[in-house]
């Protein structure tokens, strides 16, 4: 998206309001174990590693309120709860693993340009402190 499509300041607040939600590191954990089926809570909790009872309720919470998420509730004893990506959840996934293929095949620079960047920094600190 070029800067002439962006109608700032309500489409700035629009889309950091939105990658707030679908951005957070949790809902990206979520989205892609219901990625390939639903999932009840518990194995979900399993699947997420470190994620709390209540922040995987929150999460899916969310989720279900921005329509990327089905809550499906079977009337038996106890009930069953399962949770499934609707078809705006599916086309955020394709993104989440797109954005994560970019992050695998580009790790390695961003990994060399860290260092590059540690290195002067820690460079300049130096010259600071023997100004000082």
């Amino acid at each position: 998206m070029s800067p002439s499509h962006i109608h700032v300041p309500t489409d700035c607040r629009t889309v950091t309001e939105i990658l707030s939600r679908v951005g957070d590191k949790w809902s990206v954990q979520v989205v892609v174990q219901l990625g390939d089926s639903p999932k009840r809570f518990n194995e979900l909790r399993r699947l997420v590693s470190g994620i709390s009872q209540r922040m995987l309720t929150l999460t899916l919470r969310g989720l279900e309120r921005d329509g990327l998420v089905t809550r499906t509730v079977y009337p038996t004893i106890p009930p069953r709860v399962d949770y499934q990506l609707t078809g705006l959840g599916c086309s955020l996934l394709k993104t989440v693993r797109g954005l994560g293929d970019w992050a695998i095949q580009n790790r390695d620079e961003i990994l060399r340009a860290r260092r590059r960047f540690d290195a002067a920094g820690d460079e300049l600190d130096r010259q600071q402190s023997d100004a000082a």
